[in-house]
């Protein structure tokens, strides 16, 4: 199974790559880098420590456009090691795979990035190193050369009620679905994006939590935290023990800030006898 070291210096995009890498059955850990300095300080440890270290790493997908140093740097900069590990680009911009491929990448793939295709560029990095036993039979179809293969081009996003009221439009690797707002439990921030979090999984939107607080506040929805927007109807226990308030939305236990705290409370309190 693979270990994975993947650069992006967007955090959301990062999670995101991470998210859909460890959701892969061949990859045994997948750890991030926001810039290219952590990426180089953990290849660097990685290759000190051997191929059967404890840090090793097999594959990095790795960012072109970054801060500083850019994917192709690091790239170039990781050819003049004598065992370096796989490159996987995975960008925006697709007029950079002549030299990606001169820099012998396994593959590269474009953003967005769609799950299928994030598969493929496994399943080549771990037949490039001999593992087909890693690779499920579903996906052990012979190997060919590498490709660019240009992910659908993004519809924009719709503003939160233009295909209804109780739906929100998410992106995922090009493809547009509609999510009922009755399905989200909770929402989290992740900058200028949210994750919005349903019993079937979770969806990153780029739509900041401020703005669903303001707009989803008639449907129930409340502040808890500064990285948390909770449905009301969705809160399962609030528990207070030692000046700490959490309360449980399904699985997940989240922290209630104390400037909600009691304002949480007396909502519930009124939901619950009304």
């Amino acid at each position: 199974m693979l270990r994975v070291l993947a650069v992006d210096d967007e955090k959301p995009l990062l999670e995101e790559l991470l998210y859909l890498l460890r959701s892969d059955p061949r990859v045994r850990s997948a750890e991030g880098a926001s810039d290219a300095t952590e990426a180089l300080r953990r290849v660097t440890r990685a290759l000190e420590s051997g191929p059967d270290g404890p840090d090793g790493i097999d594959v990095v997908f790795l960012d072109i456009h970054m801060a500083g140093l850019t994917g192709l740097d690091i790239a170039r900069l990781l050819a003049g090691f004598a065992r370096p590990p796989l490159i996987v680009f995975v960008t925006a911009h697709e007029g950079f795979a002549v030299q990606a491929f001169d820099l012998k990448a396994v593959d590269y793939v474009l953003k967005p990035v769609r799950p299928e295709r994030l598969a493929e560029a496994v399943r080549r990095a771990c037949a490039q190193l001999g593992r087909a036993e890693d690779v499920p039979a579903a996906a052990a179809a012979p190997t060919g050369p590498p490709a660019v293969v240009p992910a659908p081009r993004p519809a924009p996003e719709p503003a939160v009620g233009e295909r209804g009221p109780e739906q929100i439009a998410v992106e995922l690797g090009g493809v547009t679905r509609f999510v009922a707002i009755a399905d989200i439990a909770y929402v989290e921030a992740q900058g200028d994006y949210a994750r919005l979090h349903t019993d079937e999984g979770s969806h990153l939107v780029r739509i900041p939590l401020s703005t669903l607080e303001e707009r989803w506040a008639a449907r129930g929805f409340v502040r808890i935290h500064r990285r948390h927007l909770v449905a009301l109807a969705r809160i399962d226990e609030l528990r207070l023990d030692s000046g700490t308030t959490t309360v449980r939305v399904g699985p997940a236990e989240l922290q209630v800030s104390r400037r909600h705290a009691r304002e949480l409370r007396d909502l519930l309190m009124r939901h619950a006898t009304g």
